[in-house]
């Protein structure tokens, strides 16, 4: 049985890279969890190397596509490109929980509940969903693997990962963080915006709007996440009672 999840996991990994690993250990630690016995080698210290190869590589890509950014965007652009919550769409895009050695309760739970979360944000919610760090983790890992497996070459590690990774997120499909996103839409139109924490009473945050409440969010696992839903919905909100104003006052 373990022998044939093994040679599942090989050619899933070699259809979605197109790389054929000299050390097919490494690829098989890099989607061990520890939550596993200790008999196997997990993925631990991987999933950190993996983090900085793929900070490299997206760095490298972005400063020779986008000349004329500067530093700051270009810092931006990368945090958003190599996040929890993107490199989890990843691992739910090609299933590769299926394939994780783990002993996680209510893992494949969660996994769902993240994919279903994801339908409303196509690209990324900046924020506004939780999502399992474990699903990034195992693609930090795989890159990692093939980072070692391939004598510690970042080009080679880069062709075989940048179609996994797609579609990254480009200058023109960054949005705003959504608290920044409502402050400026109120700076705009001379509103005053309030957002208050009422997390640790009841898990939400609540904005107001000219001191009415327009919108709140909630998020039972992280405060941020609340607090970004609550701008999100303030923002829809608003701008929905903006453009009803303009209606009434063209009539």
């Amino acid at each position: 049985m373990e022998e044939q999840s093994f040679q599942q996991r090989e050619r899933l990994v070699e259809e979605i890279t197109g790389y054929k690993f000299k050390n097919p250990d490494l690829l098989h630690q890099a989607f061990t969890h520890p939550s596993v016995p200790q008999n196997w080698a997990s993925n631990d210290r991987m999933e950190y190397l993996g983090d900085s190869v793929l900070s490299l590589m997206i760095a490298k890509e972005h400063y020779f596509a986008y000349p004329d950014l500067s530093s700051k965007d270009l810092t931006d652009l990368r945090s958003v490109n190599v996040d929890t919550e993107k490199l989890a769409r990843v691992g739910i895009k090609y299933n590769l929980h299926n394939h994780l050695r783990c002993q996680i309760q209510s893992f494949n739970e969660q996994v769902e509940e993240f994919r279903s979360a994801t339908l409303e944000y196509p690209l990324h919610s900046l924020g506004c969903i939780n999502p399992p760090k474990v699903l990034a983790d195992i693609v930090e890992a795989l890159i990692a693997a093939i980072y070692i497996d391939c004598n510690f070459s970042i080009d080679i590690t880069w062709q075989a990962v940048k179609d996994m990774l797609q579609p990254l997120i480009t200058p023109e499909t960054l949005e705003i963080q959504p608290v920044t996103k409502i402050m400026q839409l109120c700076q705009k139109n001379k509103l005053k915006i309030n957002i208050v924490d009422n997390w640790d009473k009841t898990r939400e945050f609540e904005c107001f709007v000219d001191g009415k409440s327009v919108a709140k969010g909630k998020s039972s696992q992280n405060k941020d996440t609340a607090r970004n839903r609550a701008a999100y919905n303030a923002y829809e909100q608003v701008i929905e009672n903006l453009h009803m104003k303009t209606t009434v006052k063209d009539r």
